[in-house]
């Protein structure tokens, strides 16, 4: 490294995690030792779209060897002129990456190998998230060195807040020169959260280091157990009886494989994916879990947490609800459901808007907060309601058509379990989604397996369904029948 050219540092962090609190404690670390040193950044977009950039020149001549002399350090980092990049999320390293700020020749690479997902990854109907291991290969590919590890475990880990966990890697990657006793200083001179975050920088500390010297291509824990996870998850959406069920499920599903894949060769593809799904399909989105999780403590810790909150902080928490008629009459018995809805249709073949309830909840006070536990302590009384009815009368209608084409195609009996993906969301488009199952099963239940994953795909590209119903067409199936939409007449209005 040239002595007379500034160490630059380019740090990528989202909201919450304290990339300004980082920057701060490199340019105090700097100006400690008596070196030069500037820090400027560029806010980030919300929704997750982008991270907040903080860039650090650090000129390695100190104030006394300079003579007298003041070196102009720059705003803004240059493309292939960064000797450190760090990242707090992976796909925020790859960015840096495609930006040009990180070279093969010059930048070492620090990045978490957790993953925050985008808007656009959850806007997907689809799987849209991007693939882990190949954002690490591309990460240790393009820069001269790569020290991956999971910042926002270390940061739990420790107790402290992914800022400190940064400083304790860019301590271990050696690109600035000055001694650990330095960067453990300027944490004990913040004096908030001296401990804990002593504690996250040692953590990281050790774990970048590890990481350097290790070999470049990161390694990957073992699968987990699908079913077990599958099955903690019904439990706690519902009760163990619930869980029974699923397990029975999941048997079944065992049983068909079995069937048509005595020998294994395929793995139990098609029981991991059925049982991941069915899962999910199981613990679906009501009221009642809608109002359970707006009331655990772990949300109140995370909203507290991504606000940036201290101790002692006043928090307020204020949640916009507008369940409509349809969710409401979910948790009811179906006669009575039943018959709600048929009135709710007729006033929207009237013209009239679809009934909703606006609510403004505070989770923060004791009005809003009963309000919500009232909702969630609902639950044993989820099964008599019509939603539930519904759910479980689509699973076993699900179920029963895998298990017929298992009895003569492997691939087709897969394809069929995979559209269990279809099923997400609330309300409109979850009704959307199970009209779009419905229409597989009776149509391209004993269609070629290439027919049933292009259907399948095709209902997962676009919300209005323009290519699901150009799918259905090409595979000689019907398309799906026009909803109808009410017309709405107002009065004109005179001058």
């Amino acid at each position: 490294m040239n002595a007379r050219q500034p160490v630059t540092l380019l740090i990528a962090a989202l909201g919450g995690e304290g990339g300004g609190v980082l920057a701060e404690w490199l340019v105090d670390l700097a100006t400690r030792a008596g070196h030069p040193a500037q820090a400027t950044s560029i806010p980030g977009v919300a929704q997750r779209t982008g991270a907040t950039t903080y860039y650090v020149e650090i000129h390695p001549q100190s104030f006394a060897e300079l003579g007298g002399r003041t070196p102009v350090l720059s705003l803004a980092p240059v493309p292939g002129c960064v000797d450190l990049m760090v990242a707090s999320e992976l796909l925020e390293a790859v960015r840096a990456i495609q930006s040009g700020f990180v070279s093969t020749e010059r930048t070492r690479l620090l990045t978490s190998t957790h993953r925050t997902l985008t808007t656009f990854e959850k806007m997907a109907l689809g799987d849209g998230r991007f693939d882990d291991e190949r954002l690490l290969e591309v990460a240790a590919a393009n820069c001269r060195q790569l020290a991956a590890f999971d910042v926002d475990a270390t940061a739990r880990e420790a107790g402290t807040a992914p800022s400190a966990v940064l400083l304790g890697a860019i301590a271990a990657s050696s690109v600035l020169p000055f001694e650990r006793a330095a960067f453990e200083a300027v944490i004990r001179a913040s004096g908030r959260g001296v401990e804990a975050s002593l504690r996250g920088f040692a953590l990281a500390f050790e774990r970048c280091a590890a990481a350097l010297g290790a070999p470049p291509a990161p390694g990957f824990p073992a699968e987990p157990d699908l079913v077990e996870i599958g099955y903690a998850r019904v439990v706690e959406f519902q009760d163990a009886a619930y869980g029974e069920l699923y397990r029975q499920r999941v048997e079944r599903l065992r049983a068909a494989e079995r069937q048509c894949d005595p020998q294994g060769r395929h793995g139990g593809a098609l029981v991991r994916e059925g049982a991941r799904f069915l899962a999910l399909w199981m613990a679906f989105d009501d009221v009642i879990r809608v109002a359970d999780l707006k009331s655990r403590a772990a949300r109140f810790a995370r909203v507290r947490a991504d606000a940036g909150a201290r101790p002692g902080d006043l928090l307020r928490i204020a949640d916009h609800l507008k369940p409509g008629l349809a969710e409401l009459a979910g948790l009811l018995p179906p006669a009575i459901a039943n018959h709600l809805l048929t009135l709710e249709t007729r006033r929207q073949r009237d013209g009239k808007a679809p009934l909703a309830i606006p609510l403004k909840l505070r989770a923060d006070g004791l009005a809003g907060f009963f309000g919500l536990r009232l909702l969630a302590a609902l639950r044993p009384l989820r099964r008599l309601g019509r939603r539930y009815a519904a759910e479980q009368a689509l699973i076993e209608r699900w179920l029963a058509t895998v298990e017929s084409a298992a009895a003569r195609d492997w691939q087709a009996a897969l394809e069929l379990a995979l559209c269990a993906r279809l099923i997400k969301g609330y309300g409109a488009t979850n009704e959307r989604a199970r009209n779009n199952l419905r229409h597989i099963l009776e149509h391209l239940a004993a269609a070629k397996p290439e027919t049933i994953r292009a259907a399948r795909d095709a209902a997962l590209a676009d919300e209005g369904g323009v290519a699901f119903d150009k799918a259905l067409t090409a595979a000689g199936a019907p398309p799906r029948p026009v909803p109808p939409i009410p017309v709405r007449w107002h009065a004109r209005r005179s001058a």
